[in-house]
Protein backbone atom coordinates (compact mmCIF):
# COMPACT_ATOMS: atom_id res chain seq x y z
CA UNK A 1 0.00 0.00 0.00
CA UNK A 2 1.43 3.37 -1.02
CA UNK A 3 0.16 6.84 -0.17
CA UNK A 4 1.73 10.27 -0.47
CA UNK A 5 2.89 11.64 2.88
CA UNK A 6 5.78 13.74 1.58
CA UNK A 7 6.12 16.90 3.65
CA UNK A 8 4.22 15.48 6.62
CA UNK A 9 5.76 15.07 10.06
CA UNK A 10 4.55 12.16 12.18
CA UNK A 11 5.06 11.30 15.83
CA UNK A 12 4.59 7.68 16.92
CA UNK A 13 4.62 6.68 20.58
CA UNK A 14 5.76 3.22 21.62
CA UNK A 15 7.76 2.99 18.40
CA UNK A 16 10.74 0.99 19.64
CA UNK A 17 9.29 -2.38 18.69
CA UNK A 18 6.21 -4.36 17.72
CA UNK A 19 3.19 -2.63 16.23
CA UNK A 20 4.59 0.82 16.97
CA UNK A 21 7.81 0.18 15.10
CA UNK A 22 5.91 -1.17 12.11
CA UNK A 23 3.63 1.90 12.10
CA UNK A 24 6.60 4.26 12.23
CA UNK A 25 8.46 2.34 9.51
CA UNK A 26 5.36 2.29 7.29
CA UNK A 27 4.67 6.02 7.59
CA UNK A 28 8.32 6.71 6.87
CA UNK A 29 8.39 4.46 3.80
CA UNK A 30 5.47 6.50 2.45
CA UNK A 31 7.35 9.78 2.65
CA UNK A 32 6.63 11.13 6.13
CA UNK A 33 9.29 12.50 8.43
CA UNK A 34 8.75 10.25 11.47
CA UNK A 35 9.94 10.81 15.03
CA UNK A 36 10.16 7.51 16.88
CA UNK A 37 9.40 7.87 20.60
CA UNK A 38 9.36 5.32 23.40
CA UNK A 39 10.23 4.91 27.06
CA UNK A 40 12.63 2.06 26.21
CA UNK A 41 15.57 4.30 25.40
CA UNK A 42 18.20 1.68 24.49
CA UNK A 43 15.87 -0.32 22.26
CA UNK A 44 14.57 2.89 20.71
CA UNK A 45 18.07 4.03 19.77
CA UNK A 46 18.75 0.76 17.96
CA UNK A 47 15.39 0.85 16.15
CA UNK A 48 15.75 4.48 15.07
CA UNK A 49 19.33 3.90 13.98
CA UNK A 50 18.28 0.96 11.83
CA UNK A 51 15.53 3.10 10.30
CA UNK A 52 17.79 6.12 9.85
CA UNK A 53 15.18 8.21 11.65
CA UNK A 54 15.17 10.68 14.54
CA UNK A 55 14.07 9.47 17.95
CA UNK A 56 13.31 10.84 21.37
CA UNK A 57 12.82 9.04 24.66
CA UNK A 58 9.40 10.03 26.01
CA UNK A 59 7.37 8.74 28.94
CA UNK A 60 3.68 9.11 28.06
CA UNK A 61 2.74 8.82 31.75
CA UNK A 62 4.73 11.94 32.69
CA UNK A 63 2.99 15.17 31.58
CA UNK A 64 6.09 17.29 32.09
CA UNK A 65 8.26 14.93 30.05
CA UNK A 66 5.63 14.83 27.30
CA UNK A 67 5.36 18.62 27.18
CA UNK A 68 9.16 19.00 27.03
CA UNK A 69 9.39 16.35 24.32
CA UNK A 70 6.65 17.89 22.17
CA UNK A 71 8.25 21.34 22.47
CA UNK A 72 11.61 19.86 21.50
CA UNK A 73 10.15 18.05 18.49
CA UNK A 74 8.39 21.21 17.33
CA UNK A 75 11.60 23.20 17.74
CA UNK A 76 13.44 20.66 15.59
CA UNK A 77 10.79 19.92 12.96
CA UNK A 78 8.36 22.86 13.05
CA UNK A 79 5.10 20.90 13.08
CA UNK A 80 3.37 17.61 13.85
CA UNK A 81 0.87 16.57 11.19
CA UNK A 82 0.21 13.00 12.31
CA UNK A 83 0.11 11.72 15.88
CA UNK A 84 -0.17 7.98 16.51
CA UNK A 85 -0.91 7.19 20.16
CA UNK A 86 0.36 3.63 20.15
CA UNK A 87 2.24 3.22 23.45
CA UNK A 88 0.49 0.61 25.55
CA UNK A 89 0.90 -2.23 27.99
CA UNK A 90 -1.04 -5.23 29.21
CA UNK A 91 -0.36 -7.71 31.97
CA UNK A 92 1.55 -10.95 31.52
CA UNK A 93 1.26 -12.19 35.10
CA UNK A 94 -2.20 -11.15 36.29
CA UNK A 95 -5.00 -12.77 34.30
CA UNK A 96 -7.46 -12.72 37.19
CA UNK A 97 -11.05 -11.66 37.96
CA UNK A 98 -11.71 -8.14 39.19
CA UNK A 99 -11.76 -9.07 42.89
CA UNK A 100 -8.23 -10.49 42.63
CA UNK A 101 -6.80 -8.02 40.13
CA UNK A 102 -4.00 -6.00 41.82
CA UNK A 103 -4.59 -2.29 42.32
CA UNK A 104 -1.05 -1.36 41.29
CA UNK A 105 -1.40 -3.31 38.04
CA UNK A 106 -4.74 -1.62 37.33
CA UNK A 107 -3.11 1.78 37.89
CA UNK A 108 -0.12 0.95 35.68
CA UNK A 109 -2.22 -0.18 32.73
CA UNK A 110 -4.71 2.69 32.90
CA UNK A 111 -1.91 5.24 33.22
CA UNK A 112 -0.17 4.09 30.04
CA UNK A 113 -3.08 2.91 27.90
CA UNK A 114 -5.68 5.61 28.63
CA UNK A 115 -3.92 8.51 30.34
CA UNK A 116 -1.10 8.28 27.77
CA UNK A 117 -3.20 9.14 24.69
CA UNK A 118 -4.87 11.96 26.64
CA UNK A 119 -1.55 13.40 27.85
CA UNK A 120 0.18 13.35 24.46
CA UNK A 121 -2.90 14.64 22.62
CA UNK A 122 -3.30 17.39 25.21
CA UNK A 123 0.17 18.67 24.29
CA UNK A 124 -0.06 18.20 20.52
CA UNK A 125 -3.58 19.45 19.76
CA UNK A 126 -2.90 23.18 20.41
CA UNK A 127 -0.21 23.10 17.72
CA UNK A 128 -2.48 21.26 15.29
CA UNK A 129 -5.13 23.91 15.92
CA UNK A 130 -2.63 26.59 14.90
CA UNK A 131 -1.83 24.63 11.74
CA UNK A 132 -5.53 24.26 10.99
CA UNK A 133 -5.15 20.55 10.33
CA UNK A 134 -3.89 17.26 11.73
CA UNK A 135 -4.50 13.56 12.08
CA UNK A 136 -4.63 11.71 15.39
CA UNK A 137 -4.82 7.92 15.32
CA UNK A 138 -5.26 6.09 18.60
CA UNK A 139 -4.43 2.41 18.90
CA UNK A 140 -7.32 0.77 20.74
CA UNK A 141 -8.09 -2.97 20.77
CA UNK A 142 -10.95 -5.31 20.11
CA UNK A 143 -10.92 -5.75 23.90
CA UNK A 144 -12.31 -2.22 24.08
CA UNK A 145 -15.24 -3.24 21.87
CA UNK A 146 -15.95 -6.82 22.94
CA UNK A 147 -14.63 -7.37 26.49
CA UNK A 148 -12.32 -10.29 27.22
CA UNK A 149 -12.30 -12.25 30.47
CA UNK A 150 -9.65 -11.73 33.16
CA UNK A 151 -8.33 -8.50 31.64
CA UNK A 152 -10.47 -5.88 33.34
CA UNK A 153 -7.83 -3.14 33.34
CA UNK A 154 -6.88 -3.58 29.69
CA UNK A 155 -10.55 -3.80 28.66
CA UNK A 156 -11.44 -0.66 30.62
CA UNK A 157 -8.47 1.27 29.23
CA UNK A 158 -9.11 0.34 25.61
CA UNK A 159 -12.86 0.99 25.92
CA UNK A 160 -11.81 4.39 27.23
CA UNK A 161 -9.61 4.91 24.16
CA UNK A 162 -12.60 4.17 21.92
CA UNK A 163 -14.71 6.72 23.77
CA UNK A 164 -11.88 9.25 23.88
CA UNK A 165 -11.39 8.91 20.12
CA UNK A 166 -15.03 9.68 19.41
CA UNK A 167 -15.14 12.55 21.88
CA UNK A 168 -12.01 14.11 20.36
CA UNK A 169 -13.41 13.66 16.86
CA UNK A 170 -16.52 15.69 17.58
CA UNK A 171 -14.52 18.33 19.47
CA UNK A 172 -11.73 18.77 16.94
CA UNK A 173 -13.28 18.13 13.54
CA UNK A 174 -14.21 21.77 13.08
CA UNK A 175 -10.53 22.66 13.60
CA UNK A 176 -9.50 20.41 10.71
CA UNK A 177 -8.17 17.72 13.02
CA UNK A 178 -9.42 14.21 12.25
CA UNK A 179 -9.34 11.68 15.08
CA UNK A 180 -9.77 7.95 14.47
CA UNK A 181 -8.69 4.68 16.03
CA UNK A 182 -7.46 1.27 14.97
CA UNK A 183 -8.60 -1.70 17.05
CA UNK A 184 -6.30 -4.67 16.45
CA UNK A 185 -7.17 -8.22 17.28
CA UNK A 186 -4.51 -10.69 18.32
CA UNK A 187 -1.27 -9.64 16.63
CA UNK A 188 2.04 -11.44 16.36
CA UNK A 189 4.47 -9.47 18.55
CA UNK A 190 7.09 -10.29 21.18
CA UNK A 191 4.37 -9.86 23.80
CA UNK A 192 1.93 -12.31 22.23
CA UNK A 193 4.75 -14.79 21.67
CA UNK A 194 5.38 -14.70 25.43
CA UNK A 195 1.70 -15.35 26.01
CA UNK A 196 0.52 -17.57 23.16
CA UNK A 197 2.52 -18.04 20.02
CA UNK A 198 5.96 -19.01 21.29
CA UNK A 199 6.71 -22.64 22.14
CA UNK A 200 7.26 -21.61 25.76
CA UNK A 201 4.38 -19.10 25.79
CA UNK A 202 2.55 -18.87 29.10
CA UNK A 203 -0.77 -19.87 27.48
CA UNK A 204 0.59 -21.72 24.45
CA UNK A 205 -1.58 -24.74 25.30
CA UNK A 206 -4.64 -22.55 24.70
CA UNK A 207 -3.53 -20.99 21.42
CA UNK A 208 -5.76 -23.15 19.23
CA UNK A 209 -8.80 -22.19 21.30
CA UNK A 210 -7.93 -18.55 20.66
CA UNK A 211 -7.44 -19.09 16.93
CA UNK A 212 -10.77 -20.92 16.71
CA UNK A 213 -12.47 -17.57 17.32
CA UNK A 214 -10.75 -15.94 14.33
CA UNK A 215 -12.29 -16.74 10.94
CA UNK A 216 -8.92 -16.27 9.24
CA UNK A 217 -7.40 -18.75 11.69
CA UNK A 218 -4.25 -16.76 12.45
CA UNK A 219 -3.03 -13.67 14.29
CA UNK A 220 -2.38 -10.44 12.42
CA UNK A 221 1.09 -9.46 11.28
CA UNK A 222 2.25 -6.09 12.59
CA UNK A 223 2.36 -4.75 9.03
CA UNK A 224 -1.38 -5.39 8.66
CA UNK A 225 -2.07 -3.11 11.63
CA UNK A 226 0.38 -0.52 10.30
CA UNK A 227 -1.39 -0.45 6.92
CA UNK A 228 -4.68 0.37 8.67
CA UNK A 229 -2.98 3.33 10.35
CA UNK A 230 -1.50 4.37 7.01
CA UNK A 231 -4.98 4.36 5.47
CA UNK A 232 -6.30 6.69 8.17
CA UNK A 233 -3.26 8.96 7.80
CA UNK A 234 -3.62 9.17 4.01
CA UNK A 235 -4.86 12.38 2.35
CA UNK A 236 -7.54 10.27 0.67
CA UNK A 237 -9.16 9.57 4.09
CA UNK A 238 -10.18 13.19 4.45
CA UNK A 239 -13.83 12.51 5.39
CA UNK A 240 -13.26 9.78 7.96
CA UNK A 241 -13.59 11.11 11.51
CA UNK A 242 -14.52 9.41 14.78
CA UNK A 243 -14.18 5.94 13.24
CA UNK A 244 -12.80 2.83 14.92
CA UNK A 245 -11.26 0.58 12.27
CA UNK A 246 -11.31 -3.00 13.52
CA UNK A 247 -8.48 -5.17 12.19
CA UNK A 248 -9.08 -8.58 13.70
CA UNK A 249 -9.53 -11.16 10.94
CA UNK A 250 -13.26 -11.24 11.70
CA UNK A 251 -12.93 -12.12 15.39
CA UNK A 252 -15.63 -9.69 16.54
CA UNK A 253 -17.95 -10.23 13.56
CA UNK A 254 -19.85 -13.01 15.34
CA UNK A 255 -19.59 -16.55 16.67
CA UNK A 256 -17.34 -18.78 14.60
CA UNK A 257 -17.23 -21.89 16.76
CA UNK A 258 -20.02 -24.42 16.56
CA UNK A 259 -22.04 -25.04 19.71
Amino acid sequence: MKVELEGKTALVTGAAQGIGRSIADTLRSNGAQVIYTDIAGNVLEVTASEAGAPSRRMDVTDPDDVEDSINGILADFGRIDILVNNAGVNTLNHREPIDRFPQDEWDRILKVDLDGPYTVSHSVVPHMRKQGEGRIINIASIAGIVPLRLQSAFVAAKAGVVGLTRAMAIELGSAGILVNAVAPGSTLTDGTRKLFYGEDGKFSANVQSLLDHIPLGRPAEVEEIANAVLFLAAPESSYINGHVLVVDGGWTAGYVREF
